[in-house]
């Protein structure tokens, strides 16, 4: 069975493109970064959002047994009235590579972030976007806790997808260490293009062409770009 049979079996991609599903990416938001995580002060409604999430696509990943959201992520889209206005990663760290980005139209470019899942899916408590489960709970069978260490992945899956949706070729990305050779251990290699930046930990800003991740994920494992292309299908 491939990697993303086995993980349709016990979960699900779901475009979060209606009030509710946003409410719930808030939601979950709020229990990672504020509660689990108190990297953004808790605010009394118990929802996490931002300026950008207006003018942002997101994804959730959800649990189909439990019906329970574990993952969320998010692209936030180029300004179509104003290509120019700065992402995030734009005012929060310093781009040194200006080469490289001047090669990557902004019309095309999004920043990933947001990239979270639930403490109920995390190994360690202090693991930061790491591949998730409880390997220990042996109330799972064997096959949905192989599944689960798939929902990194899966979130880049989903990434992959907004950005077909959008006409995205680039992203942007400011990421702790730790993720990004996680993410390089998948075939994912995002480039560097700034310093060390102190930013909720310590990070580096980065980017990578879509398409040069699908082909190094593809070297890396064939069942990862499956995965990533939903077999094709973006």
């Amino acid at each position: 069975m491939s990697i993303l049979d086995a993980f349709n079996q016990y979960f699900e991609m779901i475009p979060a493109d209606s009030y509710d599903l946003k409410q719930e990416v808030y939601k979950l938001r709020y229990q990672v970064y504020c509660l689990e995580r108190g990297f953004l002060d808790p605010e009394e409604d118990g929802v996490e959002f931002d300026d950008y999430d207006h003018n942002s696509s997101h994804y959730l990943i959800r649990h189909r047994e439990t019906n329970c959201y574990m993952a969320t992520t998010r692209l936030v889209l180029p300004d179509k009235q104003n290509p120019q206005k700065l992402f995030p990663i734009e005012e929060n760290s310093y781009i040194e590579n200006k080469a490289l980005l001047d090669t990557m139209p902004r019309t095309n470019l999004a920043e990933l972030s947001r990239f979270c899942v639930s403490k109920t899916f995390r190994r360690r408590k202090n693991e930061q976007d790491l591949i998730v489960t409880n390997d220990t709970d042996e109330s799972r069978s064997l096959d949905e806790r192989k599944s689960s260490a798939h929902l990194t992945l899966a979130l880049f899956a989903c990434a992959v997808r907004m950005s077909a949706e959008h006409n995205i070729d680039y992203w942007y990305a400011i990421m702790e260490p730790t993720a990004k050779r996680i993410s390089s251990a998948l075939g994912i290699r995002f480039i560097e293009v700034g310093p060390l930046v102190d930013y909720h930990g310590m990070r580096v800003p980065c980017v990578i062409k879509v398409d040069d991740l699908l082909t190094s994920a593809a070297e890396k494992n064939s069942d990862y770009l499956q995965m990533l292309t939903n077999k094709g299908l973006f």
